[in-house]
């Protein structure tokens, strides 16, 4: 066999689009769509930055789907999926992203619709499921030990009693800006539950004018 006649059998044939079922779309579309929910039911509850967004969070469930059909399309010719490798390379996403987690669903997202469009439910389902519990489990642990920014206005008849309560508190000192006739103190804090009393106690000290508690996560507060 010469080369061209290799050449005509073996690449040439490729260009031929493989027909993909109704049956196959529509499953690949409808697991896709199931997952993305899936994730967005993880994303919503597990949130903890600053300012919750319904569309940023519904764009995983869209990027599953999309990410699927791309998939299925590019699975009916060789060509084509070069193709649509080249096209996508150009594609610059400029949207900030604060949190570091934001792009970890992103990547959840685009494996569950590459596992969709090929068809490997099981793998898209059972990795999902571990993904999200994973997610879920993390995100409890850091429920319980939050760190905190205590922002304590006070003047100088209060350094000796706010001293020894911060002592009690172990806390680690973030910043202090000294203005005239008053300190601002910002420390930081770390709590395992709920119990605030001690904001109540600071504010009672003499020469305490205010005190704020604000959450922490290191890069913003909350």
């Amino acid at each position: 066999m010469s080369f061209e006649d290799f050449f005509k059998n073996s690449v040439l044939q490729l260009e031929a689009f493989r027909s993909i079922s109704y049956v196959n779309m529509i499953f690949g579309l409808l697991f896709a769509f199931l997952i993305g929910m899936f994730i967005f039911w993880v994303y919503k509850k597990t949130f903890r930055g600053v300012v919750y967004s319904y569309n940023y969070n519904i764009s995983f469930v869209l990027m599953t789907m999309i990410t699927s059909l791309v998939i299925m399309t590019i699975s009916t010719n060789i060509i084509l999926s070069l193709g649509m490798v080249g096209a996508l390379s150009i594609v610059r996403f400029r949207t900030a992203v604060k949190d570091p987690l934001d792009i970890v669903y992103m990547f959840w997202a685009l494996s569950a619709g590459i596992a969709c469009g090929a068809r490997i439910y099981p793998l898209a389902i059972g990795g999902s499921l571990v993904i999200g519990a994973v997610v879920v489990l993390l995100s409890r642990h850091k429920i319980r030990e939050q760190s905190f920014l205590l922002i304590i206005r006070h003047t100088d008849e209060a350094v000796g009693s706010l001293r020894s309560e911060l002592r009690k508190l172990n806390t680690k000192l973030k910043s202090k800006t000294v203005r005239k006739g008053y300190t601002e103190l910002t420390v930081e804090i770390t709590l395992r539950d709920d119990n605030t009393n001690f904001v109540h106690v600071i504010s009672e000290i003499d020469g305490v004018n205010d005190v704020s508690l604000v959450n922490y996560t290191g890069d913003y507060a909350q």
